[in-house]
C-alpha cells in the first residue's frame, strides 16, 4: 500500500505543476543554504587525527610576569619558549615528543628553468611524523642520530617534490637551499590534515596552509632558522640569536604522545613538577594553573570553530523554517482543491488514516524532489563560497555524510510542513462534499 501511495505522489506532481514547482523551489533553496553552511561547520568540526586524538596533548604554561595578570583568566599566549621545548623534548615523557616551530625557506632547484622559490616548511623532532601518522610516497623521516648532529637533511611535500624534482624519486639527491646544501631523505605522500591542528597561527592557516618540507629543529637552531608565524616576547631582550632562545619570548608548539589516554593524569603531573622546578628558580611567576589539551579540546581552545561560523548556521536553519512555513501555506492550497476526491474517497470506505498516510507521503514525495534539487544548489553554493578564499575552499565540499544529511533534512522539512495540510484534509466531511458535486 505504501508503495501505492508513493506513486500516486509521484503523479500528483504534475497537478498544478506552477504550484508543485513552487514549493519544491522553496524547499530546495531553504535546505540548500542550511546544508551548505551546515558542511563548512561540519568540516571544520571534524577530528584531524581520530585514531589518536585522545593520546596527543599540548601542554601549556604561563612563562609571562605576574605584572597584570588576572587569576582565573583565558590564556592568551599558547605557545613556549625554547628552553621549555627542549626540555620537554629531552624528557622522555609519553611514547613520542615533538617540538616544532613554523619556518619560510629559499631553495635552488636544479631545474634551472624553475628559478629561485620560496618555501613555507616547519623545523621539527623525528618523533612528528610518527606521532602525527604522516604517510611516506619515497623514502623516510630522518634517523634520531641526525636529529641529534643536526644534520642537512630535508623531507618534502609530494607537491613540492614533483614540482622540484619531477615525477621521480628524488630520495638521496641533494639541493640548494636556506644557505645550506640539503640532502633529501624523504617525501611525504598526499597528507593535509584539516584543521591544521599541530601548528596553529589563526583559523585562515588552520584551513588553507600545507607544509612544502621539514627539516630537523636542531638544524634550523644550528642555522639561525627564523620563525615563520607569531612570537610573544614579555621583556626587553638583548639582541642575537643565543638571546632569543635563552629569553622568555614564546614560538614552539610541543606535542606529547602517550600509550593511553588514562595516562594523562601522570604526564600532568610531570608538567606541574617542572614548572615548579623551574619557579624554583625565578620562572614561571604567575604561578597560573599548567593546561593539556588534547587534539579535540585544543580545537576548542583555540577557537578554530568562530562564533560567525555558528551564527550563520542558526541563521540559515532560521531561513529553512521561513521556507517550511510557505512550504505549508502551498500544501494547504495544493490540498484544499482536492477536497471532493477526498469525499468520494471517503464516501467509498477510506479511513482517515489512509487519507492522513496518503497525503503524507505526498508530501514527502515533494520533500524527495526538493533534495535532488537542493543538493545541485548546494553543491553550487560550495563552489561559489570556495572561490572567496583558499580557507574556504579546503572546507567547502560535501562529503556523503552530508549528501544523506541533506536528503534526509529536505524529506523531514516536507514532512512536518505536511502534517497541518493533511490533517485539514481529513476533516472533510464526505455527505458535504458528495451533496456538492
Amino acid at each position: 500500500m505504501l508503495q501505492y501511495y508513493f506513486l500516486l505522489g509521484v503523479r500528483s506532481l504534475r497537478r498544478n505543476p506552477a504550484l508543485t514547482a513552487l514549493m519544491v523551489l522553496i524547499l530546495a533553496i531553504g535546505v540548500a543554504a542550511s546544508v551548505s553552511t551546515l558542511t563548512i561547520l561540519h568540516v571544520m568540526s571534524g577530528d584531524p587525527i581520530p585514531q589518536k586524538s585522545e593520546r596527543l596533548f599540548a601542554p601549556v604554561v604561563d612563562v609571562n610576569p605576574k605584572e597584570g595578570y588576572v587569576p582565573g583568566q583565558s590564556y592568551s599566549d599558547h605557545q613556549l619558549t625554547y628552553k621549555d621545548a627542549m626540555a620537554f623534548l629531552n624528557s622522555k615523557q609519553g611514547v613520542r615528543r615533538a617540538a616544532m616551530y613554523g619556518i619560510n625557506g629559499v631553495v635552488e632547484p636544479a631545474r634551472k628553468e624553475l628559478g629561485v622559490t620560496g618555501l613555507d616548511g616547519i623545523a621539527t623532532s623525528v618523533d612528528f611524523f610518527a606521532m602525527f601518522d604522516v604517510p611516506f610516497l619515497y623514502g623516510q623521516a630522518w634517523r634520531e642520530a641526525e636529529d641529534r648532529s643536526a644534520a642537512d637533511v630535508v623531507v618534502f611535500s609530494r607537491k613540492k617534490a614533483e614540482q622540484l624534482f619531477g615525477a621521480v624519486n628524488p630520495v638521496g639527491q641533494k639541493i640548494r637551499m636556506m644557505n645550506g646544501e640539503y640532502t633529501v631523505v624523504g617525501v611525504i605522500d598526499d597528507w593535509k590534515p584539516s584543521p591544521r591542528f599541530f601548528i596553529y597561527n589563526g583559523r585562515t592557516a588552520a584551513f588553507a596552509s600545507e607544509d612544502e618540507f621539514f627539516v630537523p629543529i636542531s638544524n634550523a637552531i644550528r642555522r639561525e632558522t627564523p620563525h615563520a608565524g607569531s612570537m610573544s616576547c614579555s621583556g626587553a631582550r638583548d639582541p642575537g640569536w643565543q638571546s632569543l632562545l635563552d629569553s622568555e619570548c614564546t614560538w614552539f608548539h610541543f606535542w606529547f604522545e602517550i600509550k593511553s589516554a588514562s595516562q594523562r593524569s601522570d604526564l600532568k603531573t610531570y608538567v606541574d613538577s617542572y614548572v615548579s622546578e623551574q619557579q624554583k628558580l625565578g620562572r614561571f611567576p604567575r604561578h597560573a594553573p599548567n593546561k593539556l589539551f588534547n587534539v579535540r579540546e585544543w580545537l576548542v581552545e583555540r577557537r578554530v570553530i568562530g562564533d560567525d561560523s555558528k551564527i550563520s548556521a542558526w541563521l540559515a536553519f532560521g531561513f529553512l523554517l521561513l521556507c517550511l512555513v510557505n512550504t505549508i501555506g502551498l500544501l494547504l492550497a495544493k490540498f484544499s482543491v482536492r477536497a471532493s476526491e477526498v469525499g468520494v474517497r471517503r464516501a467509498l470506505g477510506a479511513s482517515k488514516r489512509q487519507i492522513f498516510t496518503q497525503f503524507l507521503i505526498e508530501a514527502a514525495v515533494v520533500g524527495l524532489v526538493g533534495a535532488v534539487v537542493g543538493v545541485v544548489l548546494a553543491i553550487g553554493a560550495l563552489q561559489l563560497i570556495a572561490l572567496q578564499s583558499r580557507a574556504l575552499a579546503a572546507v567547502a565540499h560535501m562529503d556523503w555524510m552530508m549528501l544523506a544529511v541533506t536528503f534526509l533534512m529536505s524529506v523531514s522539512a516536507a514532512v512536518l510542513a505536511g502534517i497541518l495540510p493533511t490533517w485539514r484534509a481529513c476533516q472533510v466531511t464526505p455527505a458535504i462534499q458528495l451533496k456538492l458535486q
